[in-house]
């Protein structure tokens, strides 16, 4: 079928479809013979078969018959076997996927139809020209004659039966209507009207009853005797008492029967039959016996037919096969060379360019191509190799700046000229909250519409910096106020061809929160040294005027001197406790770590806000052991014990505002949960809850509260960080009462021994600790 290709050097290659080995010269040119004398011997043994059978008209006998018949079905089978074998091997081929095995299967397909369909279509239309002069042994008039005569006797028992079923619809209405009339008609009477009724039927009727829906007589005619009395069948009462009227054919005793239900008498039937001739029934019998007979004899052509047919079949099947094994042949032949050329096509399509096929003598388009087809593998791949060479070295550049592009902590977004997204790194999809799949494609208004003005700008021509434009912008994503500093630029090629824009962006919050905190303590520094110098003269001229002049006054003046020197001292204190606070913000103490049991600090917090806050629940849960970190105690007491006052005036706040559903109780949950390396503290409530951007109340003088001074939660922020810890305000999780939801602080402090974030011990600096950071209002 086909050859086996060869290559120059064995290895390692993809999977190829079979191939069979070639043959050998001396094989093939055995095999042609043999072909060609098998089909050389079809048409002899026809022609040997048609002289020994004759004439058709004589059966033919002697032993060169049996001789020549078995010479056929040998000739059958044998040729029938190769094909069956060949078609085998077919078959398996393309089930292994040999090259060549689907051309091989369709051109001994498409050459075995070309030799079916002539032969079938010469014998159907010898059998049909049979037909049509057997059709002439068979009288159109006779036919004619007996379905005339059966027409006439079926029309007859029609007839019959219909009058019948009318004569007894008659009586039934007539006994019906009497019954309508009277319903206390007596059974005498009954039986005078059915005799009158039966009388009176001009076509007569032999009996006329009336029985019950058992079958039982009730009442007879006077005309009719027991004698002439035939029970009907349980199926026949059935049927009629269901309403049907029910027609009785008795081809024995030469008459017709019909039940008739009553309808003024409920389960009454009446019961007729009449006499009809019974020799046109049996004219009737006897037609239907001779259309079966001729029917019979019209059938026995067929058996003229199968003896023509069976010929002309031996002879179609043996030049089928005959044909059909030529045909084979012939599709092999011509299938090998192409078959290896599409095997050795797939090894190349497989990756395969060392793959040669055998080259055919001779200078014909087969051999042509496979000298051609050689060459042009020898030249893939040689450029096969330099493209590999080349990929290599660009796929490392890939790679380096994949690995570039994954680690830095900047944002980056690649665009083409249309604006569309064609690339985001990891620290992009962090700081954005988008995904790299399902901004493919996408413009960057659709992903990130806050950094659309900007890649606008820059197309409008805005741009300096050679084609860059840069701003500050604030991203809210996942209830988080992010500040990312942007720049987008233009990517050109060595041509200054626009190929498309480079997006990089960095989180800066923290960046810009540390610049506010320097300068708030700056500022704090100089408030401090400014206003709380002049604070104490101011004081104590004040009660110095009092004093002086409160005596030389009127009383009535002096306790109006004495009220207005009071504000002077009140809010002189006021201001003084403020300034304490930017100065204690200014110079936060180095916090004295010392090993201390946090379970215990915790509690001494919650312990001191329960007296303060009686209405407030409070829900405490901590380990049942100390939990030791290495902290200051009374720094870190303070912080808790200003996030959980916190969290009582955020529940003060809601309530001052009316947002109280039914069924809301005041609680506070505190949390301690010890880790592998660190300690989680969360403190929760069911206040106000917290406002859009949360990062800004760690700002200093950011508050939501009237009376705060917002130094509370930055100097919490800032013990926490000494302390080598964080501290995040969160969204509490939907309370019961209306999904509202709380705030919710948490706190995470490393474990003793697990390293610390803060700058060492104060004792060990040889400092002593002031007074800690006082607990301000949120």
């Amino acid at each position: 079928m086909t050859a086996d290709i060869t290559a120059q050097q064995p290895g390692e290659r993809p999977a190829l479809p079979a191939v069979p080995g070639r043959r050998s010269p001396l094989r093939r040119r055995l095999q042609t013979i043999g072909t060609l004398a098998l089909v050389a011997l079809a048409p002899v043994l026809v022609l040997a078969t048609a002289a020994v059978l004759g004439p058709l008209t004589v059966t033919p006998t002697g032993p060169w018959l049996r001789l020549v018949l078995l010479a056929d079905l040998i000739y059958i089978l044998l040729v029938a076997a190769l094909v069956m074998a060949r078609i085998a091997r077919m078959i398996a081929a393309r089930r292994s996927r040999s090259a060549g095995s689907r051309l091989h299967m369709r051109l001994s397909a498409l050459f075995a139809v070309i030799a079916l369909v002539p032969t079938v279509m010469v014998a159907v239309f010898a059998v049909i020209t049979i037909n049509i002069g057997l059709e002439g042994w068979f009288s159109d008039r006779v036919r004619n004659v007996v379905g005339t005569s059966l027409a006439a006797a079926e029309a007859y028992q029609a007839e019959q039966a219909e009058n019948l079923v009318e004569d007894g619809q008659y009586v039934a209405w007539l006994l019906d209507s009497r019954l309508r009339a009277n319903p206390f008609l007596s059974e005498g009477e009954l039986r005078q009207l059915l005799s009158e009724a039966q009388a009176g039927v001009q076509r007569g009727l032999r009996v006329a009853f009336i029985i019950d829906g058992d079958g039982t007589l009730r009442l007879r005619g006077e005309r009719s005797y027991l004698f002439d009395f035939i029970q009907p069948s349980q199926a026949d009462l059935q049927r009629a008492a269901e309403g049907e009227i029910v027609l009785i054919r008795d081809w024995e005793n030469s008459e017709f029967r019909a039940l008739v239900p009553l309808e003024e008498r409920a389960d009454r039937l009446l019961y007729i039959a009449r006499a009809v001739d019974g020799a046109l029934l049996s004219l009737l019998d006897d037609t239907q016996a001779t259309i079966q007979l001729y029917n019979q004899l019209e059938r026995e052509r067929g058996r003229v037919l199968l003896n023509f047919g069976l010929i002309y079949l031996g002879f179609a099947v043996i030049l089928i096969l005959a044909a059909t094994w030529l045909g084979m042949w012939f599709a092999e032949r011509l299938s090998r060379p192409v078959g290896r050329l599409a095997g050795a096509a797939e090894a190349v399509g497989a990756g395969d360019l060392e793959v040669q096929v055998p080259e055919e003598k001779g200078d014909d388009e087969i051999a042509t191509m496979g000298r051609v087809f050689n060459q042009m593998t020898r030249q893939l791949k040689m450029q096969r190799d330099a493209l590999l060479a080349n990929t290599r070295q660009i796929e490392e550049r890939r790679r380096l700046f994949d690995s570039v592009l994954s680690s830095v902590t900047a944002g980056v977004i690649g665009l083409d000229a249309d604006g569309r997204v064609d690339f985001v790194n990891r620290a992009a999809e962090a700081l954005t909250q988008i995904s790299a799949a399902d901004a493919q494609t996408r413009s960057l208004d659709a992903v990130v519409p806050e950094f659309g003005p900007l890649l606008a700008r820059l197309r409008n021509g805005e741009g300096h910096m050679g084609g860059r434009v840069q701003d500050e912008l604030r991203l809210s994503r996942a209830g988080r106020l992010e500040t990312l500093l942007v720049r987008v630029a233009e990517r050109r090629t060595a041509a200054g061809r626009l190929e498309g824009y480079v997006v990089v962006f960095d989180d800066v919050s923290e960046l810009v929160s540390a610049q506010r905190m320097a300068a708030w303590g700056d500022v704090a520094r100089r408030i401090a040294h400014e206003i709380k110098n002049p604070l104490t003269p101011i004081q104590l001229s004040a009660e110095r005027i009092r004093r002086k002049f409160g005596r030389q006054l009127e009383e009535a003046e002096a306790n109006s001197l004495a009220e207005l020197t009071d504000v002077i001292v009140r809010q002189t204190n006021d201001l003084r406790r403020i300034v304490d606070e930017f100065s204690r913000f200014a110079r936060m103490p180095e916090p004295d770590r010392r090993p201390c049991d946090l379970v215990q600090i915790l509690r001494d917090a919650v312990t001191l806000q329960e007296a303060r806050m009686e209405h407030v629940a409070i829900a405490l849960d901590l380990p049942g052991r100390e939990v030791v970190l290495d902290i200051d105690a009374t720094m870190i007491g303070q912080a808790l014990t200003n996030l959980i006052k916190n969290a009582g005036e955020a529940i003060e706040n809601r309530a001052e505002k009316g947002y109280l559903p039914d069924g809301y109780e005041p609680r506070i949950a505190v949390s301690l949960q010890p880790g592998a390396a660190a300690v989680t503290l969360t403190i929760t409530d069911n206040g106000i809850g917290l406002p859009d951007d949360t990062a800004r109340l760690f700002e200093p003088y950011v508050t939501t509260r009237e009376e705060g001074t917002g130094l509370g939660l930055p100097i919490v922020k800032k013990i926490i960080e000494e302390h080598g810890g964080t501290l995040s305000l969160q969204p509490a999780p939907p309370d019961e009462a209306g999904g509202h939801r709380g705030a919710m602080a948490v706190i995470r402090l490393p474990l003793l021994g697990a390293g610390r974030g803060g700058r060492g011990r104060g004792a060990e600096n040889g400092k002593s600790k002031p007074a800690a950071a006082a607990t301000a209002a949120k």
